[in-house]
């Protein structure tokens, strides 16, 4: 089951038209990241505490309609591959069950400012389910 994080959709994230600006979409799975590292019992700050820091390598984002003032967005969040010092997550962005927009984010596992094999028990927390 994926994690799923979600809000109204705020007037100050909406361009003239009332419809969501693009970044925003990456502050949405951003949002949600938290939700997923955590549903994987890997809270941020846990992980940060050990030494190794996920940070954002990569991003990618896919349109397929708009969202706008007044919807409200869920994001569900889902692993989809991982690597030896990645882990690659998949962000739908939803209104109602219309598909919005598919975020992927690579994220890599950083100690001492260079990229670092995940931990043992990390990494299986990210491969399970």
């Amino acid at each position: 089951m994926p994690a799923q994080w979600s809000s109204p959709v705020r007037y100050v994230e909406c361009d003239q038209q009332g419809v969501v600006f693009n970044a925003h979409y990456l502050t949405w799975a951003d949002e949600a990241s938290n939700l997923w590292w955590a549903s994987r019992g890997l809270p941020w700050d846990e992980l940060v505490a050990r030494g190794v820091e996920p940070v954002v390598k990569a991003s990618s984002l896919e349109w397929s309609s708009s969202a706008r003032w007044g919807d409200t967005v869920a994001v569900d969040a889902e692993t989809e591959e991982v690597g030896r010092t990645s882990v690659a997550v998949r962000f739908t962005v939803r209104v109602g069950e219309r598909v919005c927009c598919v975020v992927r984010n690579t994220y890599v596992g950083i100690a001492d400012g260079r990229s670092t094999p995940w931990p043992d028990d990390v990494r299986a927390a990210l491969t399970e389910g």
